[in-house]
């Protein structure tokens, strides 16, 4: 009998455990369907994001899609940088610790930050749209 008992926390961690990895799955199942009509795309815990052409759409993850979403044109984005804890973000980001995101800048003067789990993620993204802005300026100079 007290062996039972002493399992007993255990199953309740597994059931607990299990319930988890199984909301996280069909978060993911919701990320898979919204993310196929973008060009790029990433998922992680704390943001969805999708780049087609000229627009970027983020959102928070739920089971039944993202929400809170935004859409954001290139053509506004006036500055664009990773910050660590609020502060501009030095070029060696993978060793990071804090909070890691993706300032947008635009040009009427509002300021996004879609946030990051993955430092390395974060640069890569940030890279990426760097060159997106940079053939959109070159494009319409």
């Amino acid at each position: 009998m007290e062996r039972g008992l002493l399992w007993l926390p255990l199953l309740a961690v597994f059931i607990g455990l299990a319930w988890a990895g199984w909301h996280e799955f069909q978060k993911v199942q919701a990320y898979e369907a919204w993310a196929t009509e973008f060009d790029r795309s990433k998922y992680d815990i704390r943001s969805m994001l999708g780049q087609r052409g000229d627009d970027l759409t983020w959102g928070r993850p739920t089971r039944q899609g993202p929400i809170d979403l935004t859409t954001l044109s290139l053509h506004e984005v006036a500055t664009l940088q990773l910050e660590i804890d609020g502060q501009p973000a030095a070029d060696d980001v993978d060793s990071a610790k804090g909070t890691i995101e993706l300032a947008i800048a635009t040009t009427s003067g509002e300021t996004y930050r879609i946030p990051f789990t993955d430092p390395d993620l974060a640069s890569r993204w940030e890279k990426a749209l760097q060159e997106s802005l940079q053939t959109l300026k070159s494009a319409s100079a």
